[in-house]
């Protein structure tokens, strides 16, 4: 495998191999209420100078004042803005990629119409295209107005699903400011009933091997339990299926690092996100350990159900909360 020197990014170097230090800015838009502050709040926990609501025809001058060099910058630019258009946004964002001392990633915050209207009418705020309309139509509006910047994103993000914490999680993964790191990659499992991870790069389906579900011993735990993992384990074809699915992804991920990506999402998934799934990402998880690549692990649906605890424990602790919050197959 690829050691984390090779994995690493300094940016573009000159002829003589002197590493070249560009200007780092982001910026952020979106959909109203899909999460903006949070997302500027993250970059300057970052390290990031953070500004918001800024308007177009102020960026040049910003920058200039900014030494975005010295310090990255983070601009949160959406249909708030005065002289705000999506024609008037792509051509800014144009002229800064352009520019050769300036590296530039456009981040898009996506989420669900329906979300989006539950956010709006528990935080009674008014949707800033809806004043002479319903919320949901000032939610399409607002589509329609920013569909041309989400096709020109370097980053979308789809909150919809997303805590606070996962959406800090998600944009440190892309924009911390350590450069010289190696890839980092989060590993998550969940269930197929509960829907797919939005934020997902790569998505593997392991609801072919053996259910521990069917075993009412095994029943009420999770896959970090030893009992379900050696189940799980005895399928007969998981030794081929765990060997090409680490060989599928050894060449990957140094070509998804030498692209530019910095962060990579892979979700494992099964029938409830509680046997397989969870020991399958677990596994996937240490393997890339024992690859030296920087790795953080999530179990979705045990941590929405509050099962992580129940999942290492024996059968008799655990067996009452896990019958309570968890009666499907898993």
């Amino acid at each position: 495998m690829t050691s984390p020197d090779s994995l690493s990014s300094e940016g573009p170097s000159d002829p003589a191999g002197t590493a070249v230090h560009r200007g780092r800015i982001v910026l952020v838009t979106g959909l109203s209420g899909a999460g903006m502050s949070v997302a500027l709040k993250a970059l300057e926990d970052l390290g990031y100078e953070a500004v918001d609501n800024l308007r177009l025809s102020l960026v040049p001058a910003l920058i200039r004042q900014a030494d975005p060099k010295r310090r990255p910058l983070a601009l949160v630019i959406d249909s708030r803005t005065r002289d705000f258009s999506a024609q008037n946004f792509l051509d800014e964002l144009e002229a800064l990629r352009r520019d050769g001392d300036l590296d530039v990633s456009l981040v898009f915050l996506e989420c669900g119409d329906e979300v989006l209207q539950r956010r709006f009418t528990e935080t009674r705020r008014r949707h800033p295209l809806a004043e002479d309309r319903t919320v949901p139509d000032g939610i399409q509006r607002e589509r329609a107005l920013l569909f041309p910047l989400k096709e020109e994103a370097d980053v979308t993000i789809d909150t919809t699903q997303l805590s606070i914490h996962d959406l800090r999680r998600i944009l440190s993964g892309h924009f911390r400011r350590d450069a010289q790191a190696a890839l980092q990659v989060f590993v998550t499992s969940f269930s197929f009933r509960q829907g797919l991870p939005r934020e997902a790069d790569l998505v593997f389906d392991v609801r072919f091997l053996t259910n521990p579900h069917y075993d009412p011993e095994l029943r009420p735990l999770t896959g970090l339990n030893p009992a379900v993992a050696a189940r799980v384990e005895s399928d007969p074809d998981f030794p081929t299926f765990f060997r090409n699915l680490t060989e599928l992804l050894r060449p990957l991920l140094p070509r998804y690092n030498q692209e530019g990506k910095s962060y990579l999402t892979i979700a494992i998934g099964c029938t409830g996100g509680k046997h397989r799934s969870v020991f399958i990402a677990e596994r996937l998880a240490a393997w890339l350990k024992e690859q030296k690549l920087r790795v953080s692990l999530s179990h979705r649906e045990l941590d929405r159900l509050g099962l992580r605890n129940a999942g290492s424990g024996n059968g008799q602790q655990a067996n009452h909360q896990a019958n309570h919050q968890a009666n499907h197959q898993g």
